[in-house]
């Protein structure tokens, strides 16, 4: 039947109606698609600052895809700068400031005893990578603070004390043995032997109170009397990390073998609870998230000792880092992770021994866009930012030492330590040239 031509009209003017309606549609969407994007620009611009938020939007590190913009020369530069910041704020009694706000040019008066030891343990990493007379009197003037204030029991176990204070983190026994242990197997480290032996006799001292100090679960007791050396209080995963990761270095560097099966049994038990039952109880776990730097270097370790039954680790190394990566999503925390890329440039380091391509590319990015955001908020360093930049080149108490966010002025002692063994890492194992 033929459509009249009113009909035929009316159907055409609907028809129309209709496309101009689904061009305006159309046009809304793209605004709207438009729209989003610059909100999604400006809140990654806000949250991670200006190379972070071209690479996340331009490029694919998780996916393995992306450009290498940190530089051996880059990392030496920021190296030779926090080194030098952490040998400034040394106080003539051995610990070190503890923050220091480079901006307004004050001290805090906060302090943290396994903080202080943790960088005492730091100026010992620099030596180890490098040494020099200088580090060495860092060093020895660190560990003398503490030495000074420790207690030994009968049966031979030490444990040093801190500011007085009636008690303190089970952290600081172990960072104070690290310290021994980095410092007494420098490569090309000189020490009159009666000097040596000394040391090596606190160091087991410490390692005693370590083994002394362990909670009937197979880890630690979280605190102990500096007085007595007695050990009490709930466990940590940081203290949990911090002892095993010292009696596997003693174990491996400072030929203190009869450790191995305390190490062997601290590793199973660690990744049982801190690990396996920790993400079980939550998926993103705080507690996981607080053992995973030490837990992954004492995995790395243990699987390139060439010990018997110890690659395996490696594999809980890798397993451990992806979770880092993918479910906690370190490259979106918005406070300074360096801590995380001493364990995560270890992984890469094993993925290139297993040859695990696919996890080499990811970890790399990670790592570099990671390494370029963090070195950006060191003050005066070689990528800093507009904030960061804004320093006199004079001011030594201020230039090297790295911030904890990224417009955050104040420096704290134990972020820059972090951050300059991680840096000491990426030299070691991956920017090698």
């Amino acid at each position: 039947m033929r459509q009249s031509p009113r009909v035929g009209h009316e159907t055409g003017v609907a028809a129309l109606k209709a496309s101009i309606s689904r061009l305006g549609r159309a046009k809304q969407v793209g605004i709207g698609v438009v729209f989003a994007l610059i909100l999604l620009g400006g809140y990654l611009w806000r949250r991670f600052g200006d190379h972070t938020f071209a690479r996340l939007l331009l490029e694919s590190p998780y996916r393995g895809r992306c450009s290498k913009v940190v530089t051996r020369a880059i990392l030496d530069r920021s190296l030779e700068l926090g080194t030098r910041y952490m040998l400034v704020h040394q106080k003539p009694e051995g610990n070190f400031d503890y923050e220091y706000d480079w901006r307004e040019k004050t001290y805090s008066p906060d302090d943290n005893e396994v903080r202080q030891a943790g960088a005492v343990w730091g100026v010992a990493l620099l030596y180890r990578d490098h040494p020099t007379p200088e580090l060495a009197a860092a060093v020895e003037k660190g560990i003398a603070l503490f030495d000074e204030h420790a207690v030994e029991t009968k049966s031979g176990a030490r444990c040093p004390g801190y500011g007085g204070k009636r008690e303190l983190g089970i952290g600081t026994v172990a960072l104070v043995a690290l310290s021994y242990i980095e410092y007494l197997s420098a490569p090309g480290g000189s020490l009159a032997p009666d000097r040596r032996a000394l040391h090596e006799r606190r160091l087991a001292g410490y390692l005693k109170e370590l083994q002394a100090s362990m909670n009937p679960t197979g880890l630690w007791f979280g605190a102990y009397d500096p007085t007595t050396c007695a050990p009490h209080g709930d466990a940590s995963p940081y203290s949990d990390g911090e002892a095993l990761l010292a009696l596997t270095k003693a174990t491996r560097y400072a030929n203190h073998h009869e450790l191995m099966p305390i190490v062997l049994n601290g590793v199973e038990v660690g990744h049982r609870l801190n690990f396996e039952q920790a993400l079980a109880k939550d998926a993103d776990s705080d507690t996981a998230k607080s053992y995973y730097q030490w837990f992954s270097m004492t995995l790395y370790e243990l699987a390139t000792s060439g010990w018997p039954d110890t690659e395996r680790f490696g594999d809980w190394l890798l397993a451990f880092t992806d979770w880092e990566i993918d479910v906690h999503k370190t490259l979106t925390r918005q406070r300074n992770t360096a801590y995380a890329y001493e364990g995560l440039i270890p992984a890469y380091d094993w993925a290139h021994r297993r040859n695990d391509t696919v996890r080499m590319a990811k970890y790399g990015c990670v790592i570099d866009l990671g390494l370029e955001r963090l070195i950006s908020w060191q003050v005066g360093g070689p990528l800093a930012t507009r904030y960061t930049s804004d320093v006199d080149p004079a001011d030594r108490e201020a230039i090297g030492g790295v911030q904890n966010e990224r417009d955050l002025a104040p420096l704290r002692i134990d972020v820059t330590q972090h951050q300059m063994h991680a840096t000491i890492y990426a030299r070691q194992l991956i920017y090698t040239r």
